[in-house]
């Protein structure tokens, strides 16, 4: 009986040593599993709102994704968040065009096409070329002129491609400077390029830029940057001094709420110096700079889309 005593004992003693092992082994195995374990990166994202005015409010109703002649977009996928903005060239409603229309087809359809297999994160200059040739091939001709800038946050590289055709623009400020921007691309002054689909027999007299001659942009973003992008309507009645200020106010802000807040005070200051005939706007002193006495702002459509990134 003893030695059957004994002989339990030595039993319990060698499973407890063989359980601990065990235990010991596959603690190890979890802390270098863990080691070996890649930390899950932060994804950017936008937090955005947009706003703006038409220059005439008696002649252009409100609709979605429009002020006036101008238009602009919003769009996300898992892999990217987009926006843009085009504003469709004013003097083809002498010919009984509507200038809206096109910039108009030119965002909705960029909407559309960024939700498609083909879209490409990297390529904004593609989301014009595709939604250029669409409009090309309408049976009824969407005929007119606009400018165009499409932005897209590549969430999977932290990293923003722009494209842009003409006199819209975009910003990025980043602790209090600016450290992106785009530059306007002008024929010659107040002749930005832009994209055109003139009437039958107009083609010769009518400038009409290629979606591959827009000027584009790669720049990785950081937690907090504020982007602005927005059409001619808001660079050529705030000077850029006073836009920072305004976009200073916002830098880490995600609360749609506040940045709401601030796109309205961008759109509004637009506006109201727009209408003041004693200020020297940029768009003022950019005439001085081509020899034409010029004063005051420049009545326009204005369209601001705001947005922060959130990591």
């Amino acid at each position: 009986m003893h030695s059957l005593n004994w002989t339990s004992r030595l039993i319990s003693r060698a499973l407890r040593s063989s359980f601990s092992t065990l235990l010991d082994s596959a603690s190890g195995a979890t802390t270098k599993g863990a080691a070996k374990t890649t930390p899950i990166r932060s994804r950017p994202r936008f937090v955005s709102v947009v706003c703006g005015f038409a220059k005439d409010n008696l002649r252009h109703k409100y609709k979605p994704g429009k002020y006036g002649e101008d238009s602009w977009f919003k769009a996300s996928t898992e892999s990217a968040d987009v926006m843009g903005v085009a504003d469709g060239v004013g003097g083809w409603r002498s010919y009984g065009i509507d200038p809206g229309e096109f910039s108009s087809f030119l965002m909705r359809t960029c909407e559309r096409l960024v939700r498609c297999t083909h879209f490409n994160p990297q390529r904004p200059v593609n989301l014009l070329a595709y939604s250029y040739c669409e409009l090309m091939e309408q049976k009824k001709p969407i005929l007119g002129s606009s400018t165009a800038c499409v932005l897209i946050l590549n969430r999977e590289t932290s990293t923003v491609h722009t494209a842009n055709i003409g006199d819209s623009g975009f910003m990025v400020v980043r602790e209090g400077e600016i450290v992106h921007k785009s530059e306007e691309q002008q024929h010659y002054f107040n002749t930005p390029f832009q994209l055109s689909l003139p009437p039958p027999g107009h083609g010769p007299n009518v400038l009409s830029d290629s979606p591959e001659s827009a000027d584009t942009m790669s720049f990785p973003v950081q937690e907090g940057d504020v982007i602005l992008i927005a059409t001619d309507g808001v660079f050529d009645n705030v000077p850029e001094e006073l836009m920072l200020q305004v976009l200073r106010d916002v830098e880490g802000e995600h609360d749609p709420v506040k940045l709401q807040m601030t796109a309205n005070t961008l759109a509004l200051m637009a506006r109201t110096l727009s209408q003041n005939s004693d200020f020297l706007s940029p768009f003022a002193l950019s005439a001085r700079r081509n020899n034409i006495q010029a004063r005051g702002g420049k009545p326009d459509d204005i369209t601001v889309v705001l947005a922060t990134v959130a990591m």
